[in-house]
């Protein structure tokens, strides 16, 4: 049940956060694609990761709904979100002056990441169950893998942007 509502509330959402920035950014369609590679990378990554987890005991979901043990809606934040926009951000600040935050992204998203996985384990908070004392460095290692591995794939694939003279 709590599948169905997350898919139904929060994925709607989403999508419109992803295409709203597509909107105002106006990247290349290959830029565009590329991104969403390089999410779709991330999100299979971490899907296989949760399911091995499970299947080893390092840490499992208690969410109803699940498909083969795995919240197959919680992957859609990691596609579009966390690898497809924050890829887009890093393309587009990369050769401005802005060139600070997409570093920022780049070191910040994946810390982000095992930060909230920790606290959400510690405190009980989400759905997420961390079992096995390795969960926490492993979880910390699957979260830098899969990022820089989506980003390498968004890199080979997307063009490189031309500088520009503009401020943004």
């Amino acid at each position: 049940m709590e599948m169905q509502l997350y898919l139904l509330h929060i994925v709607p959402f989403i999508v419109i956060v992803y295409l709203a920035f597509l909107l105002f950014m106006h990247p290349p369609r290959e830029v565009i694609l590329a991104s969403l590679l390089g999410g779709l990378t991330m999100g299979v990554i971490n899907a296989l990761v949760d399911l091995i987890a499970y299947y080893a005991s390092w840490w499992h979901y208690t969410a109803s709904g699940l498909v083969l043990q795995l919240p197959l809606p919680f992957y859609i934040t990691p596609i579009l979100i966390l690898g497809g926009l924050v890829y887009l951000l890093i393309w587009r600040f990369w050769h401005t002056r802005w060139h600070w935050f997409a570093l920022l992204l780049l070191i910040g998203v994946p810390l982000f990441g095992f930060v909230r996985d920790l606290f959400a384990a510690v405190t009980h908070s989400s759905y997420l169950v961390w079992v096995s004392a390795f969960a926490g460095p492993l979880d910390l290692v699957i979260w830098l893998v899969m990022f820089y591995t989506g980003y390498f794939v968004f890199r080979q694939v997307a063009p490189e942007r031309k500088n520009e003279t503009s401020n943004a």
